[in-house]
């Protein structure tokens, strides 16, 4: 067990799909690299924008990560709801993200990782975006 793997952040990352689609390789990996690293990761799964921001709320998060899959107006109203109700609260957002997607999450304030990004990456930003590093 690497040394990382032992330390614990206390911080903790909502990991949700916007997309009712079966693809959760992506979604795995990350959640473990960020486990790995120390975070506690809290997977809900498929989600509407709603219980990702009740979600974020019952479970006291301090990071919001998204699994775009595609369907990218269920992202933009699950920010734009976290935004609303979770003031501060940071997002990240990875998987099938067209570059016009990548745009317009960015625009909203949103980390965007699409295929390829590598999970060093990813985690180094969870670090960033929950003052830990």
């Amino acid at each position: 067990m690497s040394e990382s793997a032992t330390m614990e952040t206390g911080k903790r990352i909502l990991m949700a799909k916007t997309g009712l689609d079966g693809h959760w390789r992506g979604p795995t990996i990350v959640a473990t690299a960020l486990r790995d690293a120390g975070f506690e990761v809290i997977m809900i799964g498929m989600a509407k924008a709603e219980e990702v921001v009740q979600a974020a709320i019952d479970e006291d998060v301090d990071l919001v990560g998204l699994n775009v899959g595609g369907h990218v107006d269920v992202a933009v109203r699950a920010v734009e709801q976290i935004n609303g109700s979770c003031e501060g609260m940071p997002v990240f957002a990875g998987g099938v993200v067209p570059p016009h997607a990548k745009r317009k999450l960015e625009a909203m304030g949103v980390e965007v990782y699409p295929p390829g990004s590598q999970l060093p990456e990813i985690v180094d930003a969870a670090r960033r975006l929950t003052g830990i590093a």
